[in-house]
């Protein structure tokens, strides 16, 4: 295994901090609510919110059952919990310590086919099976690592997969640095405008768990092709993106947000990719690695 670096050993403390402060309330009776009602909130949020349409993209759903699933970045569980719900045999792993808590009391108050099994830590730093798994997912995770710790987790993702698995994420688009410039001048909750208040927008920058990286298309496209075969990425958003500053009611926006990402599959591909907030990126066939 290669030992990462200073900065991406830094960067997993910061995420670490922020994220053990954000999970530590999760509401787990909240989680298991949406389980007694799991087939009526897929059906909104797989059509409307964008992290869930695009997680689950290509008929998701309905491949999972009975098969070997580990997530990165698992968070607040919702989504290792949905898995597990439709019959997954699901791995969570994250570096909070309040994410275990959650699965515990996932596992505690739910009765899935298969529990939850939690794996705590850095990804890369555990001995796992090689080619034990069937899907390897992420939900918004690669984009908070450095692209050096990056490389480290997909090489290995790789070599834990079975020879017909599946690596699977929904991370943020920026290909394009006009709109990049443009959505940071707005500003937005916390996040101060770059352009009207430079001196808080730093201020809130050096907080933020986020890396500087390359977050493009084609970054995720080179990096896929160098551990496998098949790499397709599926960018969405172009109009979607604007419902944050519609001056509609939630109901309306919702609406708005889901006919927006219907309409925008028919614009032209280069134009998907110009304007795409976020993109679905799927590995396929991982070739043979160097277990250096």
């Amino acid at each position: 295994m290669k030992v990462i670096r200073k900065e991406s050993i830094s960067n997993i403390t910061k995420n670490r901090d922020f994220y053990d402060k954000k999970y530590k309330g999760v509401n787990v009776s909240g989680l298991i609510k949406t389980l007694n009602n799991l087939d009526a909130f897929l059906n909104d949020a797989t059509t409307t919110d964008i992290s869930w349409v695009g997680m689950y993209i290509n008929n998701f759903k309905d491949t999972v059952k009975g098969k070997k699933i580990m997530e990165l970045g698992c968070g607040n569980c919702a989504n290792v919990a949905i898995l597990a719900a439709l019959g997954a045999e699901v791995v969570a792993n994250d570096i909070s310590d309040y994410s275990e808590d959650i699965v515990k009391a996932l596992n505690e108050n739910y009765k899935f086919e298969h529990n939850i099994t939690f794996v705590k830590g850095d990804f890369t730093s555990h001995n796992l099976q090689e080619q034990s798994l069937d899907m390897v997912i992420g939900k918004a995770f690669l984009h908070h690592l450095t692209l050096e710790h990056e490389f480290e987790v997909i090489k290995k993702i790789s070599q834990v997969l079975k020879p017909d698995g599946e690596a699977r994420f929904f991370e943020p688009a920026v290909n394009s640095k006009i709109l990049d410039e443009l959505r940071w001048a707005v500003p937005m909750n916390n996040r101060p405008s770059k352009l009207l208040s430079p001196k808080a927008f730093k201020q809130w920058e050096d907080s933020d768990p986020h890396p500087h990286r390359d977050n493009s298309s084609k970054h995720f496209k080179r990096l896929g092709h160098q551990f496998f075969d098949t790499t397709e990425i599926i960018p969405m958003g172009m109009l979607e993106r604007f419902y944050r500053i519609l001056p509609f009611s939630t109901k309306t926006l919702r609406k708005y947000r889901r006919v927006a990402l219907k309409l925008e599959k028919y614009a032209p591909k280069f134009m998907q990719y110009f304007g795409a907030r976020s993109q679905t990126i799927i590995y396929k066939m991982p070739k043979q690695t160097s277990h250096v």
